[in-house]
């Protein structure tokens, strides 16, 4: 006989399958004063960074108009894709300062 708490008509179901929109949504994110990854200076125009434009799952990295990679930090999932995608010479990436960063919630 199990000792757990009975199932309540109530409750929430948490078979939902969710798409990754919505699984990133329900994340929380918290600022981070000086940002963990840094396009290394005068590497925005490298080829070699347009990887991460198709890689990072969280759409971060972004071309502008005069063709340079541009990173907007903010909704990071910390994953280590785009840095292993583009290597040390591009991207200078270490994890957040403790009590920053993403936050996974039913993901």
């Amino acid at each position: 006989m199990g000792h757990g708490r009975r199932y309540e008509e109530d409750d929430e179901d948490m078979s939902e399958v969710l798409g990754l929109k919505e699984k990133l949504g329900r994340n929380v994110f918290k600022h981070i004063e000086h940002p963990h990854i840094v396009i290394k200076e005068g590497k925005a125009n490298d080829p070699r960074l347009r990887a991460a434009v198709y890689v990072c799952p969280a759409g971060l990295y972004s071309v502008n108009e005069a063709g340079e990679v541009e990173l907007t930090i903010d909704g990071c999932l910390e994953c280590g894709t785009c840095r292993l995608a583009c290597g040390p010479e591009l991207l200078e990436w270490n994890y957040p300062v403790g009590g920053t960063g993403v936050q996974f919630r039913f993901g």
